[in-house]
């Protein structure tokens, strides 16, 4: 069978409910489907509306500060653009359409738009997923990798980001092509997997989907920031009184992030689960509405946690709100060193601009009461010339620092 036979094939199984209020019958074979009351609707599509102007409003003020600011131009805010990037298409071609349809109680674009529309929402939402768990994976290695980060490197960021897209075209295509489909969803105002049909052909892909897309990135973000966490309490404990306020810092963060992560998804995925192993009838058309607002709900928080909330971003922001120069913050300095005989560290480079939000350096080879005081001020460089003389034959520092852009 030809692609467009298979595609074609997939519209037409779309093309008997042309609308909850036409009373036909679902994808899956059933009974005609459920529709929101007129004030449902309307609520409906105010949410709808409201996420849709502030998710554009956010993510295109995120793309404007990027280009706008060349301080802003690194690997890992390229990553934070790109997931940028994935939310404002959703605002841009997905929202739209969904809010339209609650106005009108009822798909407006056929059954061609339908699939369109959730092959992409879909994509972008994925993308979105992965991004937010390849993020974390950076702060982490960033922090692990016992050498300066190289603020010109694109590469790995971009492999990041091209893995990403890939990871979500592969789990997006295959609706497309007969492994499940995508059809309306909840009252019918708006589409995605069909998540009812009892087939095992659309159960096993809704069980991969599940775990693939929801729970493994999930795990790789715990895991991650759980470790950057564990790291800075043992930190903590070489030079407490400058750690404990980024301690908390860093922790209440990534509470924040694990929450909205699991308030935006986690119901959409129960909710789709619900769906395809329970018995029919068991979400009413506001059970199932309501995950789908909330996933969509994440193109608004995306940039006011991983965006606004970082220093860099904000101080920028403040500056394009002011009309003038960004505000440099206090620069610091990582290396890693280990060496038998005097070391400098950073005198040769220069001072380097960076997001300062965790500055970490646990070190080996001495006692704590040797360390280099960790100035929190403004000073570019710390400066380790002389080992202490009953180590004077053994190495003198290894030293490890991160940062950690939140």
């Amino acid at each position: 069978m030809s692609v467009a036979a298979m595609l074609a094939s997939n519209w037409s199984i779309c093309a008997s409910p042309r609308s909850a209020a036409d009373g036909h019958p679902d994808p899956g074979g059933g009974s005609a489907r459920a529709t929101l009351t007129p004030t449902g609707n309307l609520i409906v599509a105010v949410c709808l509306g409201s996420i849709g102007a502030l998710g554009l409003l956010n993510n295109s003020l995120v793309l404007l500060l990027y280009c706008r600011y060349k301080i802003l131009r690194s690997p890992i805010n390229l990553l934070l653009v790109n997931i940028s990037v994935s939310d404002l298409l959703v605002c841009v071609l997905g929202t739209p359409f969904s809010f339209a349809a609650s106005t009108q109680g009822r798909w407006l674009i056929g059954a061609e738009g339908c699939v369109w529309y959730g092959f992409a929402n879909s994509l972008f939402g994925i993308v979105s997923l992965i991004s937010l768990a390849v993020l974390s994976y950076e702060r982490y290695s960033t922090m692990m990798t016992p050498t300066e980060a190289d603020s010109s490197n694109y590469w790995k960021i971009g492999l990041g980001i091209s893995l990403s897209w890939l990871y979500s075209l592969l789990w997006t295509l295959p609706p497309l092509f007969g492994w499940s489909r995508y059809g309306p969803e909840g009252p019918g105002t708006t589409c995605s997997v069909d998540w009812k049909a009892k087939t095992a052909n659309n159960v096993s892909y809704i069980i991969c989907l599940f775990v693939f897309c929801l729970v493994v990135p999930l795990l790789v973000i715990v895991f991650c920031y759980g470790k950057l966490l564990c790291a800075i309490r043992q930190v903590s404990g070489i030079n407490a009184s400058m750690s404990r306020k980024r301690e908390q810092r860093v922790l209440f963060m990534v509470v924040i992030m694990v929450i909205c992560y699991l308030t935006c998804w986690l119901p959409y995925g129960i909710a789709a689960l619900l769906a395809a192993f329970g018995p029919p009838g068991l979400l009413t058309p506001e059970a199932s509405i309501v995950p789908s607002v909330l996933a969509k709900s994440s193109t608004v928080v995306n940039p006011v946690i991983y965006v606004f909330m970082n220093k860099q971003f904000y101080r920028c922001f403040r500056a394009f709100l002011h009309c003038e120069a960004p505000r440099r913050g206090s620069s610091v300095r990582s290396s890693s060193r280990v060496a038998a005989k005097p070391a400098r560290v950073g005198a040769s480079t220069g001072p380097r601009r960076t997001d300062d939000f965790l500055f970490m350096v646990a070190s080996l080879g001495q006692p704590a009461a040797g360390l280099p005081r960790l100035d929190p001020g403004p000073e570019p460089a710390l400066d380790v010339t002389k080992a202490p003389s009953s180590d004077i034959n053994r190495p003198v520092v290894v030293s490890l620092a991160a940062r950690f852009d939140g």
